[in-house]
């Protein structure tokens, strides 16, 4: 199956997630998993010991990685009436929380890397694979609880059976009440926009408007190389923007993010149920953010679209690094 490059999505769900780590709003949440359907998550267990030149590593017991799904769809998250839906996983991000640095930071996957997607038959099961990108995993289900399964588990198989606590998923909708709720973010515009959005001047240094950050995030096409990893360094610098704008606000008025998730908790689904977000924000609210990372790969052009692929020797590296530690 092939999906076209629709345009990314911001962090948007990394972004909200963020703010519910910062302070519990106690607001209602979407039902992760549809009632009837059997959802297998991850195994911790699949994850091994692995060598690498003699030496042995194990994987880390000491991090917490919640996966942050932006998708493509608009208006209110409803099921759709099979298990295939039309939004793709625009944004595929891991926040990984280091209880021993007391530190996070974020691995942002090209939602164009190639690699095996679960596909799930008509009873809701997997039945088979597909080799795509990474972004068509969402499209598998009903486009709730279960479609982010599917995506945990393509993720998690990539990264060598990685445990992912958590999935969070908004749809791209909240992009403009996100950054207004904030009162704007300020960022650097390094691209020639003039095709998409004239009032967005390379070289200028702005505070976004809500529809101005639609345009900086989602632009692809006549935009830069036209390329996601383009577009990812856009998001990378939004991101690290708005995490400043969002805590200014939130030391203006504790309460502007109960408001702000009421306008936006009918675009996101996640199995993080409001106990879950009090005790997670309780334990990583004073963590220090170490910024974005990406793995490093090459861009093709398929027979229709571009994809990416990682490259293999680094990718097992940042792996390692991430989340093994070596066995002494």
């Amino acid at each position: 199956m092939k999906t076209s490059h629709r345009n990314s999505i911001l962090f948007v769900a990394l972004i909200l997630l963020l703010a519910a780590l910062f302070v519990f709003s106690g607001v209602k949440i979407l039902e992760s998993v549809l009632p009837g359907r059997e959802i297998v998550a991850t195994d911790p267990q699949r994850v091994k010991t692995i060598i690498r030149e003699g030496k042995e590593y194990f994987p880390r017991q000491d991090l917490t990685t919640i996966m942050l799904l932006g998708t493509d769809g608009t208006g209110e998250l409803t099921a759709s009436n099979s298990y295939n839906n039309k939004a793709s996983a625009d944004l595929v991000a891991l926040m990984i929380f280091d209880e021993s640095a007391k530190e996070f930071r974020v691995l942002n996957l090209n939602r164009d890397t190639m690699m095996d997607i679960p596909v799930l038959g008509i009873n809701g099961k997997q039945a088979g694979t597909v080799y795509a990108q990474l972004a068509v995993s969402h499209n598998y289900g009903s486009g709730l609880g279960d479609s982010c399964e599917n995506t945990r588990k393509a993720v998690s198989d990539f990264l060598y059976g990685l445990p992912i606590d958590y999935y969070f998923a908004m749809n791209v909708d909240g992009i403009g009440i996100l950054n207004d709720g904030v009162g704007g973010v300020e960022v650097t515009v390094e691209e020639d926009f003039s095709q998409v959005a004239p009032e967005l001047k390379q070289g200028q240094t702005m505070v976004l408007t809500g529809e101005q950050a639609y345009a900086f995030l989602r632009s692809r096409m006549n935009v830069g190389s036209q390329l996601n990893t383009s577009r990812m360094a856009r998001h990378k610098q939004y991101l690290e923007a708005f995490v400043g704008a969002f805590r200014n606000a939130l030391t203006e008025d504790a309460s502007f993010f109960t408001t702000l998730w009421g306008e936006l908790s009918s675009r996101a689904v996640t199995d993080c149920n409001p106990m879950v977000m009090n005790q997670l924000s309780t334990q990583y609210k004073d963590y220090t953010f170490m910024g974005c990372i990406s793995p490093e790969g090459e861009n093709r052009l398929g027979q229709e679209f571009y994809e990416f692929y990682p490259d293999e020797e680094a990718l097992d590296a940042l792996i390692l690094e991430l989340f093994y530690q070596e066995k002494n």
